[in-house]
């Protein structure tokens, strides 16, 4: 028996995008779009094929994320966001269960989601890292698109 391997892809054409943004820490959000939106132009992706949605935090991200979903419109999805720590046990709370939201939604719908929730300890560090972890965000939402689809061919 042949080993086949199936390659990374990050094609974008004629796939479908939309993407939820945190309003929560907007200027490291708006640079988490930048990367996002660049990675999807880079792709491929059509300007008239991508939606962006926002929601006020993280912890909103999934629910979005699932009506997103269900509406069958879109080949992917993208979860944009920022959560630093602060003095309190919130920080624990939001990054967790926003991260378990996501891996909910994606498992329960089949569509790939790009986590692009930052979980920093100051917003330097969220600075630093935003328009890299949107860039690459958008990109492992079209690769496991791509992957999906291939492993459907199979």
């Amino acid at each position: 028996m042949a080993i086949r391997r199936i390659d990374p892809n990050l094609r974008g054409h004629d796939r479908r995008v939309a993407l939820v943004l945190s309003r929560f820490n907007p200027e490291i959000g708006e640079g988490l779009l930048r990367g996002a939106l660049r990675a999807l132009a880079e792709a491929g992706v059509a300007e008239d094929h991508a939606k962006i949605v926002t929601v006020p935090g993280a912890l909103e991200t999934p629910l979005a994320l699932q009506r997103l979903a269900q509406s069958g419109d879109f080949d992917a999805l993208v979860a944009l966001g920022a959560v630093i720590r602060g003095d309190t046990y919130h920080f624990e709370i939001v990054a967790n269960e926003s991260a378990a939201g996501l891996s909910s939604v994606q498992l329960e719908f089949g569509i790939p989601i790009g986590n692009g929730i930052l979980t920093c300890d100051t917003e330097e560090q969220a600075r630093a890292r935003m328009e890299t972890k949107g860039y690459e965000a958008a990109q492992a939402a079209l690769e496991l698109a791509n992957l999906l689809d291939a492993i459907d061919e199979d």
